[in-house]
């Protein structure tokens, strides 16, 4: 699977995509509707919920950098990538049909089963997910097919974590029984589908490994990668900001439509046009990088949840059922992450190509943990805060409950104005931090391809 400067095989450019629709199916059940499983099925409560979310997705995110080290400290017939894609899909979809089956528990006995389980799902997602994205700087070194390339699986993902789940998920877990059983039958089909899905994009990936140096490091070597890198430092500041904004939005979602909007089918109207425009957002964004810069790309990506964040809150006050104003607020706001997923990745790929202009290593595992590491972490911290906002306002978990003024404010709040907010300070970040623009990027693609062909001449 070594790089190219050209273009990607349609067979291993698409199934390598399709991979990523089972992956995000599982993720997007996680991030959508663990929390209100936990506690409106299996009544737990919403601080403890929040605690065990925090500490969970803090840890984990950490150990995404030792993944991101094993990972490329692996060697093997199959690569470095295969084998964990192989072996993290297969437990974590065990371990995620474990933790929607209900074993009976009550008391202190559910809440270290919902501690322990949620700390597992998360550690065995790990062991797949970093090896997923850290194939991509892999296929090609060529900015505008490594555009597509990065673009591709972000589609499938936003099929199946926000069309799929945010879209339809409501309506899925009623149709299949609804309550627990619902979410137990809806976990087994979903787990199916991802071992079905990577299966495909394993089948289809070549195994050649990049012929860059790629001495094993260790733990501490990590750190110091980090530390040499300004523009991942750069990167991963401005992807943590976004993710605040994304994670706060998917966290609050449920609550907003079920008790603000008074209709958590409304749900469905915002997601379904959402996760189409963000598909979209996804498609143009190629050609946006390419005709208006990638500078252009993120600045949108920015400034439209924003607009689309504001509108909602408008609607959620005036007329919080209204489905036409609420599906065009998810257009505006999903557009634009579809945008900024485009970028990111994109962002992720380049600064592996600047490590090793500049370091002289090429470490894809490590700086792509830093991306499930940023989601993660922020993931962590949202899911505490909306835990801890919840409970001190006086949640009430019960969909026919009538919950207080300071309730329903505090998730307008969570929902509108701390995501809009975030985004924007994420392009003050990119505009002063990051200097990865397509012209210096040629530099770099020219530099460490002369510096290869130099090794493998010197080889013969």
């Amino acid at each position: 699977m070594g790089t190219t400067n050209g273009k990607v095989p349609g067979r291993v450019k698409y199934t390598f995509a399709f991979g990523a629709l089972g992956k995000d199916l599982i993720y997007g059940m996680m991030a959508t509707f663990a929390m209100i499983y936990f506690t409106d099925v299996l009544k737990v409560s919403p601080g403890f919920v929040g605690i065990v979310f925090f500490v969970a997705k803090l840890w984990d995110a950490f150990n995404d950098l030792f993944m991101g080290m094993i990972v490329d400290n692996t060697r093997s017939r199959f690569g470095k990538f295969v084998p964990w894609l192989v072996i993290g899909t297969l437990v974590n979809s065990v371990v995620f049909v474990a933790l929607f089956t209900d074993f009976k528990l009550t008391g202190t006995s559910l809440c270290i089963f919902v501690a322990v389980i949620y700390v597992l799902w998360g550690m065995t997602y790990t062991i797949m997910d970093i090896p997923y994205w850290s194939v991509i700087p892999n296929l090609t070194s060529d900015p505008h097919e490594r555009e597509v390339v990065s673009v591709l699986p972000r589609i499938f993902a936003s099929i199946g974590q926000s069309l799929v789940i945010a879209g339809f998920g409501v309506q899925i877990i009623a149709a299949l029984g609804g309550g627990y059983i619902g979410y137990h039958r809806f976990a087994m089909i979903i787990a199916g589908t991802f071992i079905l899905t990577i299966g495909v994009a394993v089948c289809n990936l070549k195994v050649k490994e990049n012929n860059a140096p790629s001495e094993k490091i260790s733990f501490k070597d990590v750190f110091s990668i980090i530390k040499k890198n300004d523009q991942l430092q750069s990167a991963v500041g401005l992807i943590l900001l976004y993710n605040v904004g994304i994670q706060f939005i998917m966290g609050v979602a449920v609550y907003y439509f079920t008790y603000v909007c008074g209709n958590a089918n409304m749900l469905s109207a915002f997601m379904i046009s959402a996760s189409i425009a963000e598909v979209v957002g996804l498609i143009i964004f190629p050609e946006v990088a390419k005709k208006l810069s990638r500078h252009t790309s993120f600045l949108l990506a920015c400034i439209l949840p924003f607009i689309g964040l504001a509108l909602l809150l408008v609607v959620g006050f005036v007329c919080p059922q209204n489905i036409v104003l609420t599906a065009v607020a998810g257009v505006i706001v999903k557009t634009g992450t579809g945008l900024e997923l485009g970028c990111a990745t994109v962002f992720l790929s380049d600064v592996v190509d600047y490590g090793e202009y500049k370091l002289g290593t090429r470490n894809e595992s490590v700086v792509f943990s830093l991306q499930t590491l940023i989601v993660k972490f922020t993931a962590a911290l949202t899911s505490l805060f909306i835990g801890f906002a919840l409970e001190r306002t006086g949640y009430i978990p019960n969909p026919n409950a009538v919950q207080s003024a300071l309730t329903l404010n505090s998730i307008r709040f969570l929902m509108c104005a701390i995501p809009a907010v975030s985004m924007l300070v994420a392009y003050v970040v990119y505009k002063k931090a990051y200097h990865l623009d397509d012209s210096f990027m040629k530099k770099v693609i020219q530099t460490i391809e002369e510096r290869r062909a130099n090794r493998n001449a010197e080889q013969y």
